[in-house]
């Protein structure tokens, strides 16, 4: 056998290799630091199959279930959330997709019984039955589709300890080494000989590891020192056939897929001589030989758990209304089909069945929504301002009691308005992506200020970064570390306490101390490119050109190209929260942690651009002369907006703006007061539901300050018309967009590509957290041990976790908040449209093919298809 697998192996060149590696690489995704926390949909390369396909092969390769669990299905249940007339109409529709010789009814009896999830039946002895003719399942391709690509590490059925196998001290030893490679300067001494790339200092220090044996440091020691031969070599020697090495690749990926994503994301945003993911898999082969060499040579099969002849029978006899004697009297191809449905209809596919029913219940529910309730008038010659916010979930509520408190009009926009900047703070000498992740920046725009307010502003800041820093590496010395409790503990503990007990008043008195000590100067922005030239490989600013170009833009995908009002109000977001790893979590989801005012304040100075306005006309969009933009940044945690741009006012801007802050304590506190009592532990009621949300924002031992964007479940792309008058409970994604103003369905497609994209990413990143919180989530925050400033961590050794706390997905330890339902895209658009739109998206249509997410859309008269 080994001389075979010689054979076979000495056929992959390095490029054949890396050209599989490439290709196993697609089962994880890149993780970003915790800092610049970016939604990720951790299948995004796997939609070319279907959602069910690699369910059944997560399970079986990884142990994942990433199907709705029993108890969150009958939770939705008893809330009211799943109707049985759709899990009745499920269930006909996939017995009929079988074409099995079952009789109808029997199936549906069969098929009822069993989706009431209950406990397996007791199995009755074998030796009731007659079975001569069937002794083993029969073969079955629609079963034997799941198991493709599931060979997992030789080391994980070798037992290290009586519970423990080699694969778990595998995972022990190279998080070791991740965590020492990829520190981001938070560990006092670096692992020697990193800048010569990952495999090379492992390479150097492994040898003297003293968790390693002398046998095992001496095998190490015979390792080449190029990683793609190591990985071939490592392959021969643990026997792997040829064309399973993609699929083992892909299990020792997907064993720490949270280190494996930080070095994925390292290679592309740092750059590396070698791709990090080859040294890794080098550096885990290597280890893997070294652990089970002495158990070699290797049984080459890996069992897959299927049901018994035996079992199948006991379900129909429980679930099927059946006796022994009648199925005694079944003939063999009948008896063949009886086992192949139920064999098919396992746990799994009444999970998938519940799940598509549940999707199903909320269209309905949503398609009510939206099509049975008169629509007002797009807009009236008494609306004063127009504010378009982000299409984050968190802006339906605050725009619905915006709207309700005054003649104003919402909109709704990505909230990077278009502009892919590098956006750099005042005095900062660092700059970063103010733009969905997705995207690359194609300017840079810093904030600059009169040098002589900039030295004074740039002193106090220095000063308080100075006294941070030098605390930090107080703490990180020997000697100065003793010294510190005594220098600051009385200070500390005075911190501690008021904190902990008044954290509202405590934290508003820091936050204004800041404001005044910093004494932010007047500032402008680099706007122009003629004047600043480049930076950084980026244009500073912008051409003329450019700026029509980017204007034009924004305006199209607000739907804002004509009827402007006094005064238009861009709405950035941003959150608020203390000792909170997942702060930036909280803040754009799909930029990276980035929150989005500053985009807001370049796209209203360019709007407000005589210039560009001019240039507008001539491309069919006046904007009248009093009208002016302003900029804001709505925090989600407190519900209130932060002016950050505000120039000089026509009287009647003036006048909206100033009608705008007069209902803004009232629109906060309604908004306030309805999103407290969806918290636990304030779900009863709130006295005061701004001291409420002000205390969850300063409080540093709050483990939910807010929900985030738990509960979304659907994308909504129409006129503002069409759900001004609902109540979507903070669960749409809405972005304007009117059909008529797109006869190419360039905004449409650009809509698809990018915010439908980014809400698609984040809703299946939270759907994930919830359905698999182990192994896609990241445990609670009350235990996360924040690791090497890139991420958490639960204990000291674990993998690097990559998707949300259970603090953002459940409302207890046994109750799940938000419901994983995949997103429902809906559409304003006629069916030529919809049409147009996948005939020339080949990969939306493949997400919808393969069921990633559901399309719908509502027809100008008012008719809902679902696609």
């Amino acid at each position: 056998m080994v001389t075979a697998q010689s054979t076979a192996h000495k056929q992959l060149h390095n490029d054949s290799i890396e050209a599989v590696i490439t290709r196993a690489t697609k089962v994880i995704v890149p993780l970003s630091p915790i800092s610049i926390f970016a939604a990720r949909h951790p299948w995004v390369n796997l939609e070319d199959k279907q959602f069910e396909t690699i369910g059944r092969w997560l399970d079986n390769s990884r142990d994942v279930d990433i199907f709705p669990g029993k108890k969150i299905i009958k939770d939705a249940y008893q809330k009211g959330e799943i109707e049985d007339s759709y899990l009745v109409e499920r269930l006909e529709q996939w017995i009929e997709q079988q074409q099995l010789n079952v009789p109808f009814e029997v199936a549906k009896q069969y098929g009822s019984n069993a989706l009431k999830l209950d406990d397996q039946p007791l199995t009755i002895e074998s030796e009731s039955y007659d079975l001569a003719a069937t002794t083993e399942l029969p073969d079955d391709d629609v079963f034997q589709r799941w198991l493709q690509r599931s060979m997992p590490p030789r080391s994980k059925f070798i037992k290290h300890k009586p519970k423990e196998s080699y694969l778990q001290l595998l995972d022990y030893h190279v998080i070791k080494w991740c965590k020492l490679y990829l520190d981001e300067n938070q560990a006092s001494w670096t692992m020697p000989g990193r800048e010569e790339g990952f495999f090379y200092a492992w390479q150097r220090l492994v040898t003297h590891d003293p968790a390693l044996s002398k046998v095992q440091r001496q095998a190490l020691k015979q390792v080449p020192s190029e990683p793609l031969e190591v990985i071939a070599q490592m392959l021969e020697h643990l026997a792997i056939p040829h064309d399973e090495i993609q699929g083992y690749l892909e299990n020792h990926l997907l064993a720490l897929p949270g280190w494996a994503g930080m070095l994925l994301w390292q290679t592309d945003k740092v750059g590396h001589k070698a791709p990090l993911i080859t040294e890794y898999l080098a550096i885990r082969l290597a280890l893997e030989w070294v652990f089970i060499q002495p158990f070699a040579p290797f049984n080459a099969s890996n069992p897959v758990a299927r049901p018994s002849v035996v079992t199948l029978i006991n379900n129909w006899i429980h679930w099927g209304g059946l006796t022994t004697s009648h199925w005694n009297q079944l003939s063999m191809p009948k008896q063949h089909d009886y086992l192949k449905l139920a064999q098919r209809l396992d746990d799994k596919t009444c999970r998938t069945l519940w799940l598509e029913a549940w999707e199903d219940s909320y269209a309905q529910q949503l398609r009510h929504q939206l099509t049975n309730v008169s629509k007002a008038e797009k807009k009236n010659d008494s609306t004063q301002a127009q504010l378009a916010f982000c299409i984050d979930v968190r802006s339906e509520q605050f725009r619905r009691q915006l709207e309700a408190a005054g003649p104003f009009e919402t909109i709704g926009i990505a909230g990077f308005f278009g502009i892919p900047i590098e956006s750099c703070q005042l005095g900062s000498h660092h700059s970063h992506a103010s733009l969905p992740v997705m995207n690359e920046p194609l300017h840079k725009v810093k904030e600059v200020a009169r040098p002589q307010d900039l030295q004074m502003h740039l002193q106090r800041k220095y000063s308080v970064s100075s006294l941070i820093y030098t605390f930090k590496k107080m703490k990180q010395n020997v000697l100065p570390s003793l010294l510190l409790p005594e220098l600051s503990g009385s200070w500390l503990s005075v911190q501690m306490f008021s904190r902990s007990f008044v954290p509202r008043p405590v934290g508003n008195l820091i936050q204004k101390f800041y404001k005044n000590w910093f004494n932010k100067p007047k500032s402008s922005l680099t706007l122009t490119h003629e004047m600043y030239g480049e930076e950084d490989g980026l244009p500073v600013g912008f051409t003329k050109e450019e700026k029509v170009t980017y204007v034009k833009q924004g305006l199209e995908l607000m739907g804002l190209t004509h009827d402007f009002s006094p005064l238009v109000v861009l709405c950035g977001h941003g959150s608020q929260s203390a000792n909170n790893p997942y702060a930036s979590s909280l803040d754009c989801g799909a930029c990276g942690g980035a929150a989005s005012g500053f985009n807001a304040k370049v796209l209203a100075m360019l709007c407000n651009l005589e210039e560009v306005r001019e240039a507008l006309i001539n491309l069919g969009i006046t904007i009248p002369h009093e009208t002016v933009f302003v900029a804001a940044q709505h925090n989600t945690t407190i519900d209130e907006l932060d002016w950050i741009y505000v120039p000089e006012l026509s009287t009647e801007a003036q006048a909206a703006l100033t009608q705008i802050k007069a209902v803004m304590p009232q629109v906060s506190l309604n908004a306030n007061t309805e999103r407290m009592l969806t918290l636990p532990r304030l779900s009863q009621s709130v006295k005061n539901a701004k001291h409420e949300a002000q205390r969850l924002a300063h409080d540093w031992s709050e483990i939910r300050p807010e929900w985030g964007l738990a509960r979304n479940a659907s994308f909504i792309i129409g006129q503002r018309t069409l759900t001004q008058q609902t109540n979507l409970e903070g669960r749409s994604f809405l972005q304007n967009y009117d059909w008529r103003e797109d006869a190419t369905g360039s905004i449409l497609a650009n809509i698809i590509a990018g915010p439908a994209t980014v809400a698609h990413w984040i809703n299946l990143q939270y759907y994930a957290s919830t359905v698999a919180p182990h192994y896609y989530g990241s445990g609670s925050k009350t235990t996360h041990t924040v690791t090497g400033g890139l991420g958490v961590m639960q204990g000291n050794a674990s993998d690097l976790l990559t998707g949300l706390p259970w603090q953002s997905v459940m409302r207890s330890d046994y109750e799940a908040y938000h419901a994983p339902l995949r997103l429902l895209i809906v559409i304003q658009a006629p069916d030529d449209h919809i049409d147009r739109l996948l005939q020339e998206n080949q990969n939306f249509k493949q997400k919808v093919d393969n069921h990633w997410l559901h399309l719908a859309n509502i027809t100008p008269d008012g008719q809902w298809h679902i696609w």
